[in-house]
């Protein structure tokens, strides 16, 4: 394929998928501001690479497990400098007695304290739709890791939220 066809063929597949990346690493990460950052880095990688992602057998399906591996790194690192911080920082953060339970229940707060896998597969099955067989393929897992760790992740969502807001999240009618 000459230069100027594949980088035709590249901004198509930009064009079309780039909010849906970005939407993921915000849903990943929970972080609004550099989920643009993420899918940005994410189809730069793939731009790099793109004579063998066009190749691959779902192109939108590799592009979702770069973008949730850097999702990863970013969380990763996130994590090692908190805990940098914390050696030098005396936190002397305030408690609550309880709930606060006129509070909204945080749907994307309840995601973010899910282990990582669980929380892409939920994510991927339920906020992007995408069937078991496609998430294996984005996470590059089988689809029976795929079922029990959305399975797990939702049991997780219900004793965090209660079943009512879990139904919501999945989309379920009472």
């Amino acid at each position: 394929m000459a230069v100027d066809d594949a980088s035709a063929e590249f901004h198509d597949f930009f064009e079309r998928h780039y909010a849906e990346l970005a939407r993921l690493a915000h849903l990943l990460t929970g972080e609004a501001d550099a989920a643009d950052d993420l899918a940005a880095d994410a189809l730069v990688a793939l731009w790099h690479r793109w004579d063998r992602v066009r190749r691959a057998g779902s192109p939108v399906a590799y592009a979702r497990g770069v973008v949730a591996n850097m999702a990863r790194g970013r969380i990763r690192s996130a994590v090692r400098e908190r805990r940098r911080v914390t050696l030098f920082w005396d936190r002397r953060a305030e408690h609550a007695d309880g709930p606060d339970v006129a509070a909204v229940v945080d749907v994307r707060e309840a995601l973010r304290r899910l282990p990582f896998r669980k929380r892409t597969c939920v994510v991927l099955r339920h906020a992007f739709d995408l069937s078991e067989k496609d998430t294996a393929l984005a996470l590059g897992i089988s689809v029976g890791t795929v079922k029990s760790q959305t399975s797990k992740g939702l049991a997780e969502l219900e004793r965090m939220l209660g079943g009512r807001a879990a139904d919501v999240l999945v989309g379920r009618r009472n």
